[in-house]
């Protein structure tokens, strides 16, 4: 994610003779440059096919049209929100995950690239599986349980989250999906929210596990926008992993799998938490696309 800064590092570019979508386009990257975006050229293409109702690409084709002002005026508010921190997911309101599309606001985690692999991991365990049972725990914006729906067919998903608002995300993405039918979502603290008794073939989940002296170093637009009840994962980051480690195996089947994502600091320590649990077979760390470990599976004995 892009490092956002306030004070610019080179003058505000001059101002073109008209406005076209090419002019608009070298000028906020520019603009955005001299601000500190490491991703202006991204940022203000996709800002302006958004302001648009186009594709990213069609901007392409459409680099001589003169935006109205009404255009222009909603393209300048949407910058300056992103100089001011704003993520562009939220400004979007969507974010694409698994080659679906979600929306997002900011009462839920911004869908990151590194969850497709626990997601992928989960559609490929889950194939040999007629009618599998699946439960994601904290399901934010919904990315994991709905893409494992999406893909895997013959699935039933319960999706539990804390937050109501988040929930409410969730479904309206299920809705949109058209997975509505086998998803479940349930609100509480991980299995409270779900009945006694309940057992699955897969329990996936992307818990909070920054430390808290880690959001210091944050990038900005995470720190200061995402929510912290989605980020805080207590004094050591290892908080929800040692609560879902005491008690998932009571809500597996045997020879169900856990999985779970960590952050590529957190592998051995994780991996640790399960061994400690008798009714846990530790099972091996799958790597994310950047080489970082990301997802510590296990399998209840």
């Amino acid at each position: 994610m892009p490092r956002m800064n306030t004070a610019p590092t080179s003058p505000t570019p001059a101002a073109p003779k008209q406005w076209t979508v090419r002019a608009l386009l070298a000028w906020t990257i520019d603009f955005l440059k001299s601000k500190g975006n490491d991703e202006a050229k991204l940022d203000a293409e996709l800002l302006l096919a958004h302001v648009l109702a186009c594709k990213r690409i069609e901007l392409f084709v459409r680099y001589d049209e003169l935006p109205t002002d009404a255009e222009r005026t909603k393209f300048r508010e949407l910058i300056q929100r992103r100089v001011a921190g704003w993520p562009v997911a939220y400004l979007l309101g969507s974010r694409d995950f698994f080659m679906l599309t979600f929306e997002v606001d900011p009462s839920v985690l911004i869908p990151r690239t590194d969850t497709e692999t626990l997601v992928a991991e989960a559609v490929e365990r889950l194939k040999q599986l007629a009618s599998p049972e699946v439960l994601d725990l904290g399901t934010g914006s919904g990315c994991i349980a709905l893409s494992i729906a999406h893909r895997a067919k013959g699935a039933r998903v319960t999706a539990t989250d804390v937050s109501p608002d988040a929930l409410a995300v969730a479904q309206k993405n299920a809705e949109k999906l058209g997975v509505a039918a086998r998803v479940e979502f349930r609100q509480g603290d991980l299995f409270a929210a779900v009945p006694v008794g309940s057992a699955f073939d897969l329990i996936a989940s992307n818990p909070p596990y920054i430390a808290h002296g880690e959001f210091a170093a944050l990038d900005a637009d995470v720190r200061d926008h995402e929510p912290r009840l989605a980020l805080d994962g207590g004094p050591d980051g290892l908080a929800f992993y040692r609560r879902i480690a005491s008690a998932a195996g009571a809500f597996l089947k045997p020879g169900g799998s856990l999985l779970l994502e960590v952050g590529y600091t957190q592998d051995a320590s994780v991996r640790a938490l399960l061994a400690e649990r008798s009714e846990f077979e530790v099972g091996p760390t799958r790597k994310d696309g950047g080489g970082h470990p990301r997802v510590v599976t296990a399998k209840k004995r």
